[in-house]
């Protein structure tokens, strides 16, 4: 197994993509710290994953409950190994419309606290590590309303690369995972959570058209992204972006809505 005797913290790994590579980096050996904020789902997680799985009531934000976490993991797992920064919110912040606490909450879950869950983390990571960053393809789509979370998004990316520097002597790896469209709660939660059948499936299939495969993605497939980017198959890789898109980005002129 890649991981055995390995021990990984992932941040909001109490459901979709989070939960999805909790499950992965499990069945390949490792020991694994979830966090969210919702102790249900935190509950329902750790019985899911089963007892290589220890879940922390956390937002990486807050100060002091961030101090406290990372005392827990030092007290429960000694190090780490690998850390995916997955935490983070989505919204939309129309330009001329928006509130000014929706943007900053926005860059502050997303941005800041990715920031603060690594440079907290980096004590406690051994030598030869990885860390991993969630970000998105909305740092390339320019979609309208979306300026604050394609911000975070772009801003995870620039980051990661300084951070990779930071930590070169010490042998860790730093890269970027981003997403295109993946089968997720986050588009059921928010103004989605009001839409009806008919509107949900009308924005699947527009989805499915812009794309060159032709489909969404699984949560399980991005997992599989981040555990090669986690793993020794991926030793020489570092302070890259992995695009997991289905070829949204790449090559958009091949999807079903473009090619004529």
């Amino acid at each position: 197994m890649k991981f055995a005797g390995k021990k990984a913290l992932i941040t909001g790994g109490n459901s979709g993509i989070g939960l999805a590579t909790a499950q992965a980096f499990i069945e390949e050996g490792a020991e694994v710290a979830i966090t969210g904020r919702d102790q249900k789902t935190l509950d329902e997680a750790v019985a899911l994953l089963g007892p290589k799985a220890r879940a922390y009531r956390a937002d990486v934000t807050d100060a002091s409950a961030r101090k406290q976490l990372f005392e827990q993991l030092a007290q429960d797992f000694g190090k780490l190994d690998i850390v995916f920064a997955n935490a983070g919110i989505s919204g939309k912040t129309p330009t001329g419309a928006t509130d000014e606490s929706v943007f900053e909450n926005i860059i502050h879950i997303n941005l800041t606290g990715a920031f603060l869950t690594a440079n907290s983390a980096a004590p406690l990571l051994n030598d030869g590590g990885s860390i991993i960053f969630n970000a998105s393809v909305h740092n390339y789509l320019g979609q309208p309303g979306m300026a604050a979370y394609a911000a975070s998004k772009g801003g995870i990316r620039s980051m990661a690369r300084s951070i990779a520097a930071d930590l070169a002597p010490r042998g860790i790896r730093v890269n970027v995972v981003s997403p295109g469209a993946t089968k997720t709660p986050i588009w059921s939660r928010g103004q989605r959570a009001e839409a009806s059948t008919e509107e949900s499936g009308q924005l699947a299939a527009f989805v499915s058209s812009i794309i060159p495969l032709e489909r969404w993605g699984e949560a399980q497939e991005i997992a599989k992204a981040v555990l090669f980017l986690a793993s020794d198959d991926s030793s020489y890789v570092n302070a890259v972006e992995l695009l997991v898109d289905g070829g949204l980005t790449g090559a958009p002129m091949g999807a079903p809505r473009t090619r004529g």
